[in-house]
């Protein structure tokens, strides 16, 4: 039987025996950001490595660039300095979106790309096999230790013909979210594949490849074909180029099959990517901020087609038009073009080259506005404003939208744009810093906002605690620990950033854990979703938490968790969410046993007078970890010996 692009990497990659439908592959880059970053190399430093050993780590920096004090530029100034002394590529702030610049300048057809952002994905549109994870296991991958994956199910993306104008890869990744939903790729790959994929750029692969971390899917891969072989050669990265296609005779898990020309304008509705309906049902929706870039739509093609859209208009006057290219590259090549000055003209906002207003680093709507964008995300207060009602679609959406004050469906207000792309790709990597040959006299500048992580210890016989927080369905990292404007300076000091974990949820938590010495958290299905941000499973850890109680667990989230050593437990019987009240004690007897090597343990409910069956799920490895307190503990000890 034939193989899938997907089998052929891992293949490819494999390392050390497999065991228990559990893969350990090879990783040949990583990838950081700065709000992801700095816990990662204190915790690669931590390691005692004194070199990373991929064939390739680049530090980026664009989600912490806004600098109203000193927090953010000395993360900065650490970031860069541990780069140098260890080995890793640097991309200056003002360079670029991570995802943007990596498809650029480092992405190669047939590697594997690990990186702390859970949209890493994205380079899967060049042929990698590219997955987000947690900063610890970004920074294992950079000790040279094998990345561990579940045996996935590869899933088919089908494409038959090709997308009509105005239809965008932005409306085939929201139509494919209203098909899967925001757990339906939990456990998958999906793999791209028929005729209708060579009608796809790779600005469009990226996009949909993006978006693709908005199922739970754990990666989103393309062919390298001859679009992939221009797009490289453009980049001036032809000899990178490798053929890489699945075998006719591939029998794939599931197939899902789509008619590129049946695609029409969609948005996600407020507050979950998956909330999909055709444009033309908002038609008419009060905009009151427009957005348009992220890593999900902010390449030269997306910006090119907003700016002919805009062209000889303004923007309507009751609408806020934000426009952040997502590299310096692509700025560059608008402005040789004319396209920046259309925008400008249009009265668009230019933002850096950052994430920006995804993340939620500035850039708020109004009380109760309506804020409509070409992001990947719209989960409730994630753009910094608790009523905020977010949309998202398309640029072509959002640039006629911008002009009309509403929600308007491009079908039928737009002529059709040609967008010439130009022959010859601007290549400047001045602010990307290569890393010197040696490292070991590079001081590493560490400023005051730079605070010990916490790390948790080996597993006791038997733990206990009161449940501090009972929450329902498809809480994200952004509830968990949010990370707009004010907090994200604090991402390197988790004792402040303690103060505000799942303040929009519950704002006495924190000062509940103080007072209970911590205890369990009790979750519905999907816990976790969103952001690989590690710090949602290393503030709870901080606040004394032992372990979660849930119906089901996003991927990245539940690696964070156990990584930390914070058990993730599941539900045996989905009707017990209802007992387990907040206030109630539990007593987990035996709690080390069980966790060696049983795959159920009893939770008794001491002022609830009743007894809870919760599985464990754990592969051996898992099962090692959480016994040492944590992968940190784990591997201390392994690369020690």
């Amino acid at each position: 039987m034939g193989k899938s692009v997907v089998e052929k990497i891992i293949d490819s990659h494999k390392a050390g025996i497999q065991y228990n439908g559990d893969i350990d592959i090879r990783i040949d880059q990583t990838l950081t950001q700065d709000s992801t970053g700095t816990m990662a190399y204190l915790q690669f430093e931590a390691l005692g490595i004194d070199r990373v050993r991929t064939k390739g780590s680049v530090a980026y920096v664009d989600h912490n660039t806004l600098q109203t004090g000193f927090e953010n530029a000395d993360d900065h100034k650490y970031i860069q300095t541990v780069a140098a002394k260890y080995g890793i590529y640097f991309s200056r702030p003002g360079n670029g979106i991570c995802h943007q610049v990596h498809l650029e300048r480092f992405g190669r057809p047939g590697w594997t790309l690990l990186g702390s952002d859970s949209h890493t994905p994205t380079n899967g549109a060049l042929g990698m096999l590219a997955i987000g994870a947690g900063g610890l296991d970004v920074a294992l991958a950079m000790a040279g230790v094998p990345y561990t994956i579940k045996k996935p199910r590869v899933s088919s993306i089908s494409l038959r013909g090709s997308l009509g104008f105005p239809a965008s890869a932005k409306d085939l990744s929201l139509k494919l979210l209203d098909i899967l939903s925001v757990k339906g790729g939990i456990g998958r790959i999906l793999e791209y594949s028929g005729e209708g994929v060579t009608s796809l750029s790779i600005p469009e692969r990226a996009t949909l490849a993006n978006m693709g971390a908005e199922t739970g899917a754990t990666a989103s891969v393309f062919p390298s074909d001859k679009i992939t072989r221009q797009f490289l050669a453009n980049q001036g990265r032809k000899k990178e180029w490798v053929e890489l296609k699945a075998d006719n005779d591939v029998e794939y898990e599931e197939v899902i099959e789509i008619d590129l020309r049946e695609i029409v304008p969609m948005v996600a509705k407020p507050h979950s990517p998956d909330n999909v309906v055709k444009a033309r049902e908002l038609s008419g929706v009060k905009v009151d901020q427009v957005a348009i870039g992220s890593c999900t739509n902010s390449s030269y093609a997306d910006l090119v087609k907003t700016a002919a859209i805009l062209k000889g208009k303004k923007v309507h006057h009751n609408v806020s038009l934000v426009i952040s290219p997502g590299s310096r590259q692509v700025l560059n090549m608008l402005a040789e073009s004319g396209a920046l000055g259309q925008l400008i003209s249009s009265g668009a906002r230019i933002l850096e080259c950052t994430c920006g207003p995804c993340i939620g680093m500035g850039q708020a709507p109004p009380t109760n506005g309506v804020s409509l964008r070409t992001f990947n995300r719209n989960f409730r207060g994630r753009c910094g404003t608790a009523s905020g009602q977010v949309y998202l679609a398309s640029p072509e959406v959002a640039a006629l939208s911008a002009l009309k004050g509403y929600i308007a469906d491009p079908s039928t207000e737009l002529i059709h744009i040609n967008v010439n792309m130009p022959e010859k790709v601007l290549i400047d990597d001045s602010m990307i810093i290569v890393p010197p040959g040696e490292g070991r006299k590079v001081e590493v500048v560490k400023g005051p906002n730079i605070k010990p992580f916490p790390v948790n210890r080996a597993l006791k016989k038997k733990i206990q605690g009161e449940i501090v927080l009972k929450v329902e369905d498809h809480i994200t990292t952004d509830h968990i620990m949010p990370s707009y404007a004010r907090l994200l300076p604090l991402r390197s000091n988790i004792p402040a950033l303690s103060e505000h974990c799942f303040e929009a949820v519950d704002s006495q938590f924190p000062r509940r854990c103080k007072e209970k010495g911590g205890g369990f958290i009790v979750a519905g299905e999907n816990y976790g979703q969103g952001s690989s941000r590690e710090h949602a499973a290393l503030v709870p850890l901080y606040l004394g938490i032992k372990g979660v109680i849930a119906k089901s667990f996003s991927r990245i989230h539940r690696a964070n968790l156990i990584n930390n050593g914070l058990i993730p437990f599941l539900l045996d019987d989905l009707e017990d969410f209802t007992k387990l009240n907040l206030g109630h004690t539990l007593v987990i007897d035996a709690i080390k046993t069980s966790v060696s090597g049983q795959d159920y343990v009893e939770a008794r409910v001491i002022n609830g007078d009743y007894n809870v069956r919760l599985k464990l799920e754990l592969s051996g490895k898992e099962r090692k970890i959480l016994l040492a307190g944590g992968t940190l503990n784990y591997w201390k000890c392994q690369l020690s010996t």
